[in-house]
């Protein structure tokens, strides 16, 4: 099979601190080119932030593939996500006819696999220059109900965030044994048509978020042309805003 996509990366080393991985890529059949960029926090852990950013070729369609897997307490369900979510979700045999229960059959069942053999173990879309915001941050508050529902709760400690049982600071989540009976690891959907308006997509983790709002993040990427280029410019704003977590920003550009 021919590859679909020209790649490359390169690691360096910002202010004696961060190491930075980006790369970039392209569809061979239509303009859209991707780039991203990963810069490893300051706390004293391996990065934990892994992504996937590719086109493939399966039963005679180009599919691009874009994520960002934020982890916690380590890395090894982000890089189980990396090399299995994507690979579960095409596979089912729905995928082509209802993608969206695919990918929801897919979720539970890496959740499923996650469980069993570890137990140890944020997309913008910019339509002619507005940022729309594609996915929803699920935090504890929010999902109070249901985490009470299944006999947990959401803990409020002066100077900290909202946690799930004084713990986890997310309401989804992969893995997590301990507290898998008050979580939930379904997705939030939403399709959108890529249309003459669509500019480009951003995925990010929290990295960049927590220091950026979406408006900021599309009017710093839409002006400048290279995706690759636009994700390294992120992440370097996110630095300079003093983000200290793991930052990891893909950028897709549907239209040059």
């Amino acid at each position: 099979m021919d590859n679909l996509c020209c790649f490359n990366s390169v690691t360096q080393v910002v202010g004696g601190r961060s190491s930075i991985s980006s790369g970039k890529g392209r569809s061979h059949q239509n303009p859209i080119k991707y780039g991203f960029s990963l810069v490893k926090g300051k706390a004293n852990h391996p990065m934990e932030d892994f992504h996937v950013a590719k086109f493939v070729q399966t039963r005679g369609q180009e599919l691009g593939l874009f994520a960002i897997y934020d982890g916690h307490l380590g890395d090894s369900v982000p890089a189980y996500l990396q090399k299995n979510l994507f690979s579960n979700i095409l596979k089912d045999e729905d995928f082509w006819t209802d993608t969206a229960r695919s990918i929801v059959k897919a979720y539970e069942a890496t959740d499923t696999a996650i469980l069993s053999h570890t137990p140890d173990l944020g997309r913008v879309l910019s339509k002619d220059g507005v940022a729309i915001q594609m996915s929803i941050d699920h935090e504890p508050n929010t999902e109070r109900d249901s985490i009470e529902d299944k006999g947990g709760f959401v803990s409020n400690m002066p100077g900290d965030v909202a946690r799930v049982n004084g713990q986890l600071a997310v309401s989804r989540a992969f893995g997590d044994k301990n507290l898998k009976s008050h979580l939930r690891s379904d997705p939030d959907i939403q399709q959108a048509n890529i249309d003459t308006e669509t500019e480009l997509l951003i995925l990010a983790s929290d990295g960049l978020w927590k220091v950026m709002a979406n408006q900021e993040a599309v009017d710093i990427a839409r002006r400048i042309k290279d995706p690759q280029r636009a994700a390294k410019q992120l992440a370097t704003e996110a630095l300079n805003k003093e983000s200290k977590d793991d930052i990891s920003c893909v950028v897709v550009r549907f239209k040059s």
